[in-house]
């Protein structure tokens, strides 16, 4: 049996990521394709109760170390009760954030290093990574419009921080797909759904081929 794809979608706040992540498993479905659709932190049983404490956290929340840790033991769930089965029973999977939101976030805007970071993904998931991660990237002006539509100002407690951290964790993004270009495709998502999920189609194309 042909090993299935790992696609995930990465960006900051409001970029349009979980939209282009259903456009895309339902693209695959209509193909006659097995997909498995999933989200970080989340995807298993075990990583949405974690993910409940780091979105809603008790009593002051989280520092970036205890994020970072967090965040890699509902991955390592994920991964071994979801995403590995997956794949070896030749599915795709199209998951809404995976390891690089953790070297954005708890890295780029937090401080963890990089290093540690990765560790903690290899050590919990076997340094499992996607066949392709798409970037997605947005002007700040039109994120911020989006979410106040999205969310009437109630934000969750990493999405509700400051600008300056935003800015950090899009300046990480950007360093990492430019540092690994063979992993990544960055798509800007300015204009509607429609006209990003093209951009998207076309960045998988190599993906059938090989999958052939």
């Amino acid at each position: 049996m042909t090993r299935g794809r790992f696609i995930a979608f990465e960006g900051g706040e409001g970029a349009g990521k979980s939209t282009q992540a259903r456009l895309l498993a339902d693209t695959l479905r209509a193909r006659g394709i097995d997909v498995l659709l999933t989200r970080e932190p989340g995807g298993t049983p075990g990583a949405e109760a974690i993910r409940n404490l780091l979105l809603d956290p008790p009593g002051e929340g989280w520092g970036a170390e205890a994020e970072a840790l967090l965040f890699a033991a509902a991955r390592a769930d994920h991964v071994a009760r979801a995403i590995r089965p997956a794949l070896d029973a030749g599915s795709w999977v199209i998951s809404d954030r995976f390891v690089d939101s953790s070297r954005a976030y708890q890295g780029g805007g937090g401080g963890v290093s990089d290093l540690d970071v990765l560790k903690l993904h290899r050590v919990g998931s076997g340094g499992l990574l996607p066949d392709l991660t798409l970037l997605i990237e947005i002007a700040p002006e039109v994120a911020t419009a989006r979410l106040a539509r999205r969310d009437g100002g109630q934000s969750d407690a990493i999405g509700g921080r400051d600008a300056i951290y935003h800015a950090e964790v899009a300046a990480a993004f950007a360093a990492i797909a430019q540092d690994e270009p063979s992993r990544f495709a960055r798509i800007r998502s300015d204009d509607g759904p429609e006209e990003t999920h093209a951009l998207v189609m076309q960045a998988i194309a190599p993906l059938f081929e090989e999958h052939q």
